[in-house]
């Protein structure tokens, strides 16, 4: 039994590649693990704010010291790293946009990356405090990115495996829906991604 963590950052609901490749890999989880659970975390419909200045002001402020409008600036964060420390299963749905990330995503990682409580510093360097999770990404891109000549465009997946594996989160698969919108791929490029899957 495992505790599922399903982040989605697509927009465009039942219509999303990411979306769709998410659920299905959380399929073959709860088929190797009966009785897991899952939470879906919808960062289209639930939104993390930019960092501004209330936010890292908060993230630096030792937890005695914070002000109501310091706990009220840090709530969003704190709510993401509970949930994120709670999951066994981290299964991250994302679109690819412009050679990288969505916004939404992107906001959502600000939060969670938080030096003292997901990662810290020390005599040896950096070191992730995020451990013995399992995390999956789920890509959706309308090209081809994960070999040719468009390879070097691919910003999303080594930026997620480079900042997930900072934090500690280091066992981490990657699953492709791609050329979504190349006529002679768009129809099976989805039953391509699910039979790729092996966890």
């Amino acid at each position: 039994m495992k505790k599922i963590l399903h982040v989605i950052s697509s927009p465009k609901g039942d219509a999303s590649f990411s979306i769709k490749l998410g659920n299905a890999i959380i399929e073959k989880v709860k088929e190797a693990n009966p009785g897991s659970t899952v939470t879906e975390l919808d960062l289209s419909k639930k939104h993390f704010p930019h960092l501004e200045e209330a936010q890292l002001n908060s993230f630096y402020t030792p937890a005695e010291q914070r002000t109501s409008e310091n706990l009220e600036a840090i709530k969003h964060s704190d709510e993401a790293v509970a949930q994120l420390m709670d999951a066994d299963v981290i299964v991250i749905g994302a679109p690819f946009y412009n050679f990288g990330i969505p916004s939404a995503l992107k906001a959502w990682v600000d939060h969670i990356a938080r030096a003292g409580v997901t990662f810290k510093y020390d005599e040896n360097g950096p070191e992730g405090l995020v451990k013995g999770k399992k995390v999956y990404i789920a890509l959706a891109s309308g090209g081809i990115y994960s070999s040719g000549p468009m390879q070097g465009y691919d910003f999303a997946a080594p930026y997620l495996k480079s900042l997930l594996g900072f934090m500690g989160m280091t066992d981490l698969s990657v699953f492709r829906v791609e050329g979504v919108a190349y006529p002679h791929l768009k129809d099976t490029a989805l039953q391509t991604a699910v039979e790729s899957i092996i966890l």
